[in-house]
């Protein structure tokens, strides 16, 4: 008797429209972890849409607010952040990773549902790393293409708590999708050479057209067609050490929910006027995106995909008259 066989000799007799409706339900329930993130990205459950009043300098999250949003850790310390975009990927920056390629994944793990690190509470999900994509064309002197995609060894559990954020599919898309507001998330400095803040602290950005960013008084040419600066001009909100990797989000009104429009790369120390922090635009890398993803899937996916094929090649007179 097979493994299979024993499985289903220990269920009940069912009767044909019994079976049909189990079968149609795991099915069902195994294509939910295929679905594309992008059809439920994005949302926020636990709080409002962003309403008119501006953030200035950063204040402390809500509870479950950036639902996206998770702590990279080294031995259970935070070291970077990542935005979750499926399931099993959360995508981060390269220099998070870079300068640590001797030490071994084993040593990483990824927290998502965390807003204080002190406090994980019962909503944290941990997963461990199985894989570091870094983008081959990653520049360390530059920052260019300075971005990651973490495959983690198991998928989150998605809750009110964790969701995957949405990704533009191109830059023409991130164009037309109207941002109204856009904010940086993070446990880093509040000021430059600062320590790290326990709980996640929010802070709403404009994005600056990439023209003005390279003026000389600017970042004089440094910023390429893989950036986007966001900030204000005073420098009154910014990103700061530690908010490494984490996202910056923006809201579509048209489409009522959030997408990852950078990922925080660097900026010249925290809070200079004009000197806004430089963020890895995700729409340039909307392609490389879709495929790490494709090429890790079939792996992650293989225990989902192998147990339709099981289930849709079992004879329904097995379930119905088990031995």
């Amino acid at each position: 008797m097979t493994s299979l066989t024993r499985i289903y000799s220990n269920l009940p007799k069912l009767n044909e429209m019994e079976f049909k409706e189990l079968l149609l339900f795991v099915i069902t329930l195994c294509l939910s972890a295929l679905t594309s993130p992008q059809d439920s990205c994005g949302q926020r459950p636990l709080v409002a849409p962003p309403g008119m009043s501006r953030i200035v300098g950063g204040r402390e999250a809500p509870e479950g607010a950036w639902p996206w949003q998770v702590s990279i850790q080294i031995q259970s310390i935070h070291h970077c952040s990542g935005t979750i975009v499926s399931s099993l990927t959360v995508l981060t920056a390269t220099h998070c990773f870079h300068k640590f390629r001797s030490i071994s994944t084993s040593h990483f793990r990824v927290v998502a549902g965390l807003c204080a690190l002190s406090a994980p509470g019962d909503q944290t999900q941990i997963r461990s790393i199985s894989k570091v994509q870094m983008h081959e064309d990653y520049n360390d002197v530059t920052s260019d293409n300075d971005v990651t995609l973490v495959l983690l060894s198991s998928p989150f559990a998605f809750t009110d708590y964790i969701q995957p954020v949405c990704t533009p599919h191109n830059v023409t898309h991130e164009l037309i999708l109207n941002f109204s507001q856009c904010f940086i998330t993070g446990w880093g400095s509040t000021y430059y050479t600062g320590g790290q803040t326990n709980r996640l602290q929010e802070a709403e950005v404009e994005l600056i057209d990439r023209r003005t960013c390279n003026l000389m008084t600017w970042y004089n040419g440094l910023i390429t067609e893989n950036m986007i600066c966001a900030g204000l001009e005073s420098g009154a909100s910014d990103s700061c050490q530690g908010d490494s990797g984490g996202p910056l989000q923006c809201y579509s009104e048209d489409e009522d929910r959030f997408y990852l429009v950078g990922v925080t790369s660097f900026g010249y120390m925290c809070g200079v006027p004009r000197k806004p922090g430089v963020y890895a635009r995700t729409s340039r890398f909307a392609a490389w995106l879709n495929t790490c993803q494709t090429a890790s899937a079939p792996a992650a996916h293989g225990l989902h995909t192998g147990l339709i094929s099981a289930l849709l090649c079992v004879p329904p007179m097995l379930l119905l008259n088990p031995h």
